[in-house]
């Protein structure tokens, strides 16, 4: 008897190199012993709540608050570019025009999700030693994704946003555009970058599979194309660097953005 399985990467499923994601998850389903096709939904965390999720890849913060305990951490792919460093990534943070963080009290913030960590708490990890009762921005506006916020800069719409540094290098090499006459004013501490998980209790499977699509020589350029350089099957516990993160911005008296 088969049961239903259900698998999705749409974190970085990036249009240009669609093709090299799903190679990737061809190669690992394959290591693993399924056979799935990648499914592409535009409801995150819907997917992430699905009993059949096989395997998926998630926002650290999703999966340390309102996935902590039913997501199976499998662990972290490594990225090779700048602003990462092993299993871990930051944030980087764009504005428009050239000035020192607390300079920006009253501008107008673009957040991806609510539920971001790359886009929203390390935009409160950049902020909030300068805010006043727990305010800073004059305005928040949600874009909906990474490449959504940098547009709302360049149009106008906004005048910061964070982004995560695996999509700020996607954006140098397809979107040069988006990042044109914006200015880095900070960058948010290290932590775990966006995990690979399963609905499985036993995760081994998975990362034996992912490890040996990360030594397999054939593999090379999907995984240069992904900007893929690693794994390290990570501990929940590692995780707990984002709730240090967030317990850190509410000792310096929080900072409200929604």
């Amino acid at each position: 008897m088969s049961f239903p399985m259900f698998a999705t990467l749409q974190m970085y499923d990036f249009p240009e190199a669609r093709d090299a994601t799903d190679a990737w998850w061809a190669a690992i389903a394959r290591r693993a012993g399924v056979a799935v096709a990648l499914s592409r939904p535009e409801d995150h965390m819907g997917a992430w709540a699905r009993s059949d999720l096989v395997f998926s890849q998630t926002c650290g913060y999703p999966f340390t608050h309102g996935f902590r305990g039913a997501l199976t951490l499998v662990g972290t792919p490594h990225y090779a570019v700048p602003g990462c460093e092993g299993f871990r990534y930051r944030s980087i943070v764009f504005a428009r025009g050239e000035r020192p963080p607390a300079d920006y009290r009253g501008a107008t913030a673009a957040v991806n999700t609510p539920d971001s960590m790359s886009g929203m708490l390390a935009l409160k990890a950049v902020f909030a030693g300068h805010a006043r009762v727990g305010r800073f921005f004059g305005r928040v506006v949600l874009s909906g994704g990474h490449l959504k916020s940098l547009a709302l800069l360049q149009a106008g719409g906004a005048d910061v946003c964070a982004i995560d540094a695996v999509c700020v290098e996607y954006a140098r090499r397809f979107h040069p555009e988006l990042l044109e006459d914006l200015h880095v004013v900070g960058q948010s501490p290290l932590v775990p970058g966006l995990p690979y998980v399963t609905r499985e209790a036993d995760p081994r499977r998975w990362q034996e599979a992912v490890a040996a699509c990360c030594a397999d020589p054939e593999l090379a350029d999907v995984r240069a194309r992904l900007m893929i350089s690693g794994f390290t099957a990570t501990k929940p516990s590692d995780y707990d660097a984002i709730l240090r993160l967030e317990e850190d911005v509410e000792r310096q008296g929080g900072l409200a953005l929604l």
